[in-house]
Parts: C-alpha cells; structure tokens; sequence
C-alpha cells in the first residue's frame, strides 16, 4: 500500500491536536482534546506532561480513524508543539519528575534579576538572540534543578532528560532524546551560529549538559514510532508552533511574513540564511531547518494575550458565551468609546518585556457598554500586532508589505477589518486556517519524500479573504497615540 496521507501533532497550550493531510494539502481527519490548565499560585502555570501524553495516543487514533486510514496509510508523521513549556523526566521510568512549567509561567523573575546582575543581559541576547524573560525554557530548567530535591544531582549522573514537548512526544513515541533548531533557539542555552548548546551557556544557567537532547533539524527523520497505532510511522518533522505556521503559510523567502492568532499571537518576518540582530524588542530566532539545507532565520515579535483576552471576557467577566458571540457584541457600537484593554496580565512581551506591567482598562466614562468593552477586547489585538510590525520595520531592510494570518482569531471578520485599518496594509488569511498542522505535515513530508520540494508546497498554498485598510490617516495615528498612552499605563505596576 502506497502511503497517501501525512499526520501532524500539535501539542498546544491548551490542547493537543491530530490532523490527517493528503498530498494536496488537504484536511482529511481532525481530533482534539482539551487538557487541564493547573495554577499552582499566581503567576505559576503548569501542564500535567502524562495527561498530554495520554491525549495525544487518543487524538492520534482518532483521527486515523476518522480519515479510515491505519499507520500503513501513513508517509509520516510531524510533530508541532508549545515552544518553552519545559519538561523533566526520569530516563528510565519515562515518568515526569514534576509538572510541565508552561511558556507563560513568570516564577523564574528574580532568578533572571540574578542572572542579569552576574552576566548582564547581553550575554544572552547576542548569543541566543533572546532577552532574559520569564518566557523561555532554560531558566525554568534551572528553577526546577533548584527546586526539586536531589534533582539536580540526578542531572548531572544522567538520570533524568530535558526537553520541550516536542522532544517529550519524540521519546514517548520513538525512544529518540533529540529536539529541532527552532525549539532550542527558545531555551536562551543554544548559540544562534553554531546551532549548538553552548557551553558557557550551560555554566552561566546552571544546567547539566547530560539532561539535554541531541539538536536536529526541523526536517529529517528522528526515528520509527515503536508502538501503538503510528507503530512503525517515520517521526519526521519538529518545529515550534510559530515557526511551523510560518512553514505551513509558505513563507520561505525573505521579507515573507504571517501572523498566528491563538492563545497569543506571534508575528513571524523570514530573514533568510543569516540572524538579525533585533534593536528594537523582537526575539531572534530560527525559522527552520531542512536536512542538507541551511537553516532560515527569523525575526519574532511574540503577545502573551489575545485570543485568551476573548476567554477572559468570557469565562472572568461573563460578558459573553462563547468566544464567537464578541464579534456580535462588539458590532453594537460604532468604535471604542474611548475605551482601551492593554492586557499585560503577566507583563508585557514584545516589544516592550516588561514583566512588571500589568493589565489595565483605561479611558472609563459613564458612557462606556459592555459592546465598548468588547471591542476595544478585539483592538487590543490589533494594535499590540501594530507595535510589533512598527519594530520589524525598524530592525528589517525590508517593510512589511502585506501579512498572511492564521489562527482561530482570523474568523473575526471585525478584528480583521480593524488590522489591515491599523497596520496599513493587506491582510490575507489562508484557506487552510491550520497552519501550524500543516507546517508540520508540510516539514514531515518534505523529510521522507511524500512533497519532492518548496516550490510544490508553495503552489499548493491559496487564500480565502483579504481585507484592505480603510481606516483615515488622522484617525489611525490619534487612536495610536491613545494606545500607548494606555500602555504607558501598564508599566511599574509590580514592585
């Protein structure tokens, strides 16, 4: 049987996901399921690593159910995931020593204020291109050598491995302890050149080299599943949940850029063969690397909060039902009121990383409606996607002309309009809304063969809207101003 399809997994913030591609790009078979959020104190977000695992085995089988299709129907299978979230477990039991401690966990602060203190931040940022941010995974790794009795002690005798999810679900399905160049690039202990752990690194944050896995490319064959339904299936493909939809949206030359609205919303410019030094707040990254090839590079510019802003109004104020009603909710009023939501709720990200902010409601009158408030919900999302365009057109040679935009916020047709109005440009949103899916099929497939290369994928790619900017010029630079006054708000909230 000649395999016809290729199978993702994206294990997301929330929840973890297996869709079934064929050779068209097309979706064949979805499934999902939702895991457990855990908040131990504030500020601390944790994920249980077994729970999502279990999930996983579950949505995988279903979804090859679903498309009536078994491992034999399979050329491969990728795996996309939640890029800092940090995992330890004990080599031989497979078992987690603790929680996972998720990407917008903040407990490791006064940890960096040390770091700082002792090596000065850039040290950091011109090897890894990354700030000292409570964002990233190494220092939740050393949080968790500090913490957890005798831990590090069984680091250092290589009893225990790091790693990301993706590297998790890479062991648990192959028995492989390796990871891919864009989710080392997210652990502040990977040199950007060398695309290699970087020893000194190592030192300055404490973490035993022992722990951590091997670093490949995005695009290559890791190993054969071992068991279960994807027994004997090519694990072909790793990639960070935002490089993958910048794979997945087929921005593979430079200047090309998209935007994933999620949980958060990341803002991903391709720079070609070589890293850009970011001046003006943004992440330096790797987009991704093909086996033989040399790697792409990226410029970031990654919110903490925006679809989970809609959440907020949801399930904390109860302004809505469901997610979709703040489109409805926000049409009853003609704009904001004079109303703004700067959502730091655990500081800001790019471009301003300031982890002492946080969140304010500015501009309240009488006047101010439950439609007020969720419009300027849905702005809020546009105009921190504005700050991040206005410092990748700093840091670029090249200014964004257009942004591909993915991501279930991209079905708000209201928070679409409002983006091409502030950002001053086109906005197109892909047919196949599930592009980080399909970045990782796309990876997967490419590895084994299934796509012969770019040029195919990129044929295959098509819109399905496109909104241009309307908004008048006066308008958009006053809202502006009004915007960051509101961010200016934000800031030195937390002592």
């Amino acid at each position: 049987m000649t395999p016809q399809y290729v199978a993702a997994i994206d294990q997301g913030t929330t929840s973890s996901r297996c869709i079934v591609f064929d050779r068209a790009g097309e979706i064949v078979a979805v499934a999902q399921r939702e895991h457990r959020q855990i908040f131990p104190r504030p500020g601390w977000v944790e994920h249980d690593a077994e729970e999502i695992w279990d999930n996983v085995q579950q949505v995988v089988e279903e979804a090859l159910r679903t498309a009536g299709t078994d491992a034999a129907g399979l050329a491969a299978v990728g795996i996309t995931n939640q890029r800092e979230t940090t995992v330890v477990w004990d080599r031989a039991t497979g078992r987690p020593v603790a929680n996972a401690i998720v990407w917008q966990d903040t407990r490791t602060g006064p940890l960096l204020r040390e770091l700082a203190s002792t090596y000065g931040e850039e040290r950091f940022r011109t090897r890894t291109g990354l700030p000292l941010a409570t964002y990233f995974a190494g220092p939740k790794l050393r949080w968790l050598l500090d913490e957890v009795d005798g831990l590090r002690e069984r680091a250092e005798r290589g009893e225990v491995l790091f790693g990301t999810m993706d590297s998790w679900l890479i062991w648990k399905l192959t028995g492989e302890h390796v990871t891919d160049v864009t989710n080392a690039s997210r652990t502040m202990l990977m040199d950007l050149t060398t695309l290699d752990w970087a020893p000194d690194l190592l030192d300055a944050m404490g973490v035993p080299a022992a722990m951590l896995p091997e670093i490949r490319c995005s695009a290559e064959v890791y190993g054969r599943a071992t068991t279960g339904v994807l027994a004997r299936v090519p694990v072909a493909s790793a990639l960070g949940d935002q490089q993958a939809a910048l794979f997945g949206q087929t921005c593979f030359q430079p200047g090309e850029a998209k935007c994933t609205y999620g949980t958060g919303s990341f803002l991903l410019l391709n720079t070609g063969a070589s890293p850009v030094p970011s001046t003006h707040g943004l992440l330096t990254t790797v987009a991704y690397r093909i086996k033989g090839q040399p790697p792409a590079y990226a410029l970031e510019g990654a919110i903490a909060v925006t679809g989970s802003l809609v959440q907020w109004l949801r399930d904390n104020l109860g302004l809505i039902s469901t997610a979709s009603e703040v489109e409805e909710l926000a049409r009853t009023v003609d704009d904001n009121g004079g109303c703004y939501v700067v959502p730091a709720f655990s500081g800001l990200f790019a471009p301003h990383w300031r982890s002492d902010a946080r969140g304010v409601i500015a501009g309240l009158t009488g006047y101010i409606t439950k439609g007020h408030l969720a419009r300027a919900v849905l702005e809020a999302s546009a105009w921190q996607t504005r700050e991040v365009v206005d410092a990748m057109n700093a840091d670029s040679d090249v200014a964004l002309r257009r942004l591909r935009v993915d991501g279930g916020m991209t079905a708000n047709g209201l928070l679409m309009q409002f983006l091409a109005d502030v950002l001053d440009v086109p906005v197109v949103r892909s047919r196949i809304t599930e592009t980080t899916c399909l970045g990782a099929a796309y990876a997967a497939g490419l590895a084994v063969g299934f796509w012969p290369d770019l040029a195919t994928l990129r044929a295959q790619w098509r819109s399905d809207a496109q909104w241009e900017p309307a908004m008048d010029p006066e308008l958009r630079d006053r809202e502006l101003g009004q915007w960051r006054k509101a961010v200016r708000r934000t800031l030195d909230w937390v002592e």
